[in-house]
C-alpha cells in the first residue's frame, strides 16, 4: 500500500493561525429599508467591542483590521512603487476591507460559488484541512523522543546535531504512525475495485494523452480536458466502491493532474498501473471519510478557514471579472503616459547603508548616544542591537516604502536615527549610516519598455474599476464603521 504521506516535508500538517473573529448575521443601522440578498448566518467568536466594521452578515475586527493595515504599510509593488505622500490609514483601510467584503456579497448574490472551478476548488481546500485536523488528533501526544534515541541518531550520523536528530526521529515517528492508521481506514472501509472497468480507464486515459479534441504544445494530460474531454458517462464510470462513496473515472484522473508532469506514472496502459493510481485516489475520500466519522467536519476554526478561502476566491473573481472591462492602451497612449511619468521607469535611487536593530525608542538613543561618543560602529552593534551580526546592503524605496524619506534625507558617511523601520513582520527602532547614495537616472522612451508602461497603465485602471465598483456596492449594501474604536489605531506609534 502506497504511503500515507509520502515526499512530505518535515512539517507534515498544515497548522493555521486561529483567526480573530466568526462570521455573524448583523442588521446595520445604516438603513432599516436596504437589505443584503444574501446572507449566511455564522457564529461569532469576537466580543462586540472587538468589531471595528460590518457590512450585511460579514464583521470586522479590531485585530483583523490591524493586521491588515500592518500589510498595507509594506510596499508590494516594488517594480511600480512610488513614495507616498502619507501612510495608510486605519480608516481608509477599513474602508478597503467593507468594499472587499461587498464584493464578495455580490459575488455569492450572482452565484460565483456554484462555478464548478470554485467549488471544486473549495471542496478541495476543506478535505486539505480535514485531513489535518484527524492526524492532528490522532499523533497528539502519540510521538515522544527520548535522549537514548537522539545520541544513538547522532551517533549513527555525525553530521546530526541534536535537534535535527530530534526532529529527524519525531518525522519518522510521525509516519510510522499515519502509515499504520490509514492501513487501519483503509482496511474498516471495504474498497472493492471494479476492476472490470479498468480497460476503459486505460482507452481513455491514452485517447486524452495521444489525441485532445484541442491541439496543445505540452506532452500531458491537461486538467481542463478532463472537464471538458469526458462524456458524463465517461465521468461517472465507478473504478472502486467503500462504505460511504465511490471512486469515479473522473477523480482517478483529476488524481493524475495532481501529480507534476514529470513524476506522472508511465505504466497506466496496464491494470497494474490503473490500480497504483486508484491506491492514491482512494486516500483522500477515505482519510475525509473518517473525519466526518469523528465529527470533525463540524469543528469551527476548521469551517471558518473554509468560509475565508471561499471569500479569497469570491474576491479575485469579482476583481477578475472587473479587470476584463480595462481598455488596452495604444502606442500614443504608451508614449504620452511615459513622457508624464519619466522617473518612474528610470533607474531607480538607491542607498548603501548598515544599521543597529533597537528594541525600543529608549535602547535606541542610548546606541546613538555611544556612537556620538565616539564608540565603533560594530562594537555598538553588538552592544545594543536586536542583531548582533550584521553587514551593509543596498536598499531602495522599494524596500523602505513610507521610511524611505527619512533614509534619503541622510548623506554619505553620516548615522541618522533613531528612525523607524521594517522589522521581521513589524517595525522597529534602528540607527542608519548612511555608506553610498546613488540618485536615480532618467531614461529616454524605447520600444522595450512599451510591455512595462502598459502594464502600469492597466494596473491603474484597473484599480480605478474595482475603486468605483466597491462604492457603488456601498450603496447597495449598507455597512457601518466604529470611528470610536478605531481612532488610536497607529501602527507607526511604537515605544
Amino acid at each position: 500500500m502506497m504511503k500515507l504521506f509520502s515526499n512530505k516535508p518535515a512539517a507534515v500538517f498544515l497548522w493555521l493561525s486561529a483567526a480573530i473573529c466568526y462570521f455573524c448575521p448583523v442588521e446595520s443601522p445604516a438603513s432599516a429599508e436596504q437589505k443584503p440578498s444574501v446572507q449566511t448566518p455564522v457564529k461569532s467568536t469576537a466580543g462586540e467591542s472587538a468589531i471595528v466594521g460590518r457590512i450585511a452578515y460579514y464583521t470586522i475586527t479590531r485585530g483583523e483590521l490591524e493586521k491588515r493595515l500592518m500589510m498595507e504599510l509594506h510596499p508590494y509593488d516594488y517594480e511600480n512603487y512610488s513614495e507616498p505622500a502619507e501612510p495608510a490609514d486605519a480608516k481608509s483601510v477599513l474602508m478597503t476591507m467593507i468594499r472587499e467584503k461587498a464584493m464578495v456579497i455580490e459575488a455569492r448574490a450572482q452565484g460565483y460559488p456554484e462555478k464548478e472551478d470554485i467549488r471544486s476548488s473549495v471542496e478541495r481546500f476543506k478535505e486539505r484541512r480535514l485531513v489535518n485536523l484527524l492526524s492532528q488528533k490522532h499523533i497528539e501526544g502519540k510521538v515522544a523522543v527520548t535522549n537514548v534515541e537522539i545520541k544513538q541518531s547522532m551517533k549513527a550520523d555525525p553530521k546530526l546535531d541534536e535537534a535535527r536528530a530530534k526532529a529527524l526521529i519525531e518525522r519518522t515517528k510521525t509516519y510510522r504512525l499515519l502509515d499504520q492508521y490509514y492501513s487501519q481506514i483503509y482496511g474498516k472501509s471495504r474498497v472493492r475495485k471494479l476492476t472490470q472497468n479498468f480497460p476503459m480507464a486505460i482507452l481513455i486515459h491514452d485517447r486524452l494523452l495521444r489525441s485532445p479534441k484541442e491541439s496543445r504544445k505540452v506532452t500531458f494530460i491537461r486538467t481542463s480536458q478532463v472537464k471538458t474531454e469526458l462524456s458524463p458517462e465517461e465521468k461517472n464510470i465507478v473504478l472502486a466502491q467503500y462504505d460511504k462513496g465511490k471512486i469515479t473515472l473522473k477523480d482517478w484522473l483529476e488524481s493524475l493532474c495532481d501529480i507534476v508532469p514529470p513524476r506522472r506514472p508511465r505504466d497506466l496502459n496496464t491494470p497494474q498501473g490503473v490500480d497504483n493510481l486508484l491506491e492514491r485516489a482512494l486516500r483522500m475520500p477515505l482519510l475525509v471519510s473518517e473525519a466526518e466519522s469523528l465529527g470533525l467536519d463540524r469543528d469551527q476554526e476548521m469551517l471558518k478557514q473554509v468560509r475565508d478561502y471561499e471569500d479569497r476566491r469570491l474576491l479575485s473573481e469579482a476583481r477578475t471579472a472587473k479587470y476584463k472591462e480595462a481598455i488596452e492602451p495604444t502606442t500614443e497612449q504608451i508614449i504620452a503616459y511615459f513622457g508624464q511619468n519619466k522617473e518612474a521607469f528610470g533607474t531607480s535611487k538607491s542607498l548603501k547603508i548598515d544599521l543597529i536593530w533597537c528594541q525600543d525608542l529608549k535602547i535606541a538613543k542610548q546606541a546613538r548616544a555611544a556612537l556620538d561618543s565616539g564608540e565603533d560602529f560594530e562594537s555598538v552593534r553588538k552592544q545594543y542591537s536586536l542583531e548582533k551580526q550584521g553587514k551593509p546592503f543596498n536598499t531602495q524605496p522599494g524596500s523602505e516604502g513610507l521610511f524611505w524619506k527619512d533614509l534619503w534625507a541622510g548623506d554619505p558617511n553620516q548615522i541618522i536615527g533613531p528612525v523607524k523601520g521594517f522589522y521581521r513582520q513589524g517595525i522597529s527602532w534602528r540607527i542608519v549610516k548612511i555608506l553610498e547614495k546613488t540618485p536615480g537616472q532618467v531614461k529616454q522612451y524605447s520600444s522595450d519598455m512599451e510591455s512595462r508602461i502598459r502594464s502600469r497603465i492597466m494596473s491603474e485602471q484597473n484599480k480605478a474599476l474595482i475603486a468605483k465598483y466597491g462604492n457603488e456596492l456601498l450603496r447597495k449594501y449598507p455597512y457601518q464603521i466604529y470611528a470610536d474604536r478605531i481612532k488610536d489605531i497607529d501602527p507607526l506609534n511604537i515605544p
